[in-house]
């Protein structure tokens, strides 16, 4: 059976950009580096921004207290926590300047995997009154991955941008994008993205629609 993916409607509709953080983005593996993923992801970034939809983007930092609060029983937080790493003043844990947050944007920090558990963004995004979440980030193993199955529990209407999400795995990526993620999201490419928005409620004043929230 085949599922049409509906139109987005920028005024309900929000784009998370998770963990494009410079000393994320510097340990991916590969010769080519990040810049074509950093071009795509800007790419959508204008797109949502151009038809009024909210941009918000997460980082994972950490204060002294934040480090304290995590338990042994904690495999991979303890590790940074026991080794200070990850400071949230660390220049390495910004957003990667072509990313750069905006006047209007939501921006939060997190101290675990998922967007939503160690944050207030849920609650700031039913605010705006946003409903539906389209999802770029690294890792899809780690942050994708817990934010889709949280947010989807949550009742956002989900949308996974294949070519804004990557991993250290390829074969780890392809079984979540192929086999997990479909049960929970759509899964669009950030040309779909631009095409969806177009099909979807106009956010521009000079298409006669109106602002999205908290723009």
């Amino acid at each position: 059976m085949t599922v049409t993916t509906p139109a987005l409607d920028p005024r309900t509709t929000a784009l998370l950009v998770m963990d494009y953080q410079r000393g994320i983005l510097a340990s991916l593996p590969g010769p080519a580096g990040p810049e074509a993923l950093l071009s795509r992801v800007a790419g959508a970034i204008a797109d949502m921004r151009a038809r009024g939809a909210v941009i918000a983007h997460v980082r994972v930092g950490f204060t002294e207290t934040d480090w304290a609060a995590i338990p042994p029983a904690n495999r991979m937080f303890s590790l940074i926590g026991g080794q200070r790493l990850m400071h949230h003043a660390d220049p390495a844990t910004s957003i990667h300047h072509r990313l750069a947050p905006e006047p209007g944007d939501i921006t939060v920090r997190k101290t675990r995997l998922g967007a939503l558990s160690t944050t207030d963004l849920d609650r700031r995004l039913r605010d705006r009154g946003i409903t539906t979440l389209v999802i770029a980030g690294i890792t899809t193993s780690g942050a994708v991955l817990s934010t889709v199955t949280d947010a989807a529990d949550r009742d956002y209407r989900l949308h996974v941008l294949s070519d804004g999400v990557t991993d250290p795995d390829p074969q780890v990526h392809h079984t979540l994008m192929t086999g997990v993620f479909p049960r929970l999201a759509h899964i669009i490419d950030t040309a779909e993205l631009r095409s969806l928005l177009h099909e979807g409620h106009p956010g521009r004043a000079e298409d006669g629609g109106t602002a999205g929230p908290g723009r």
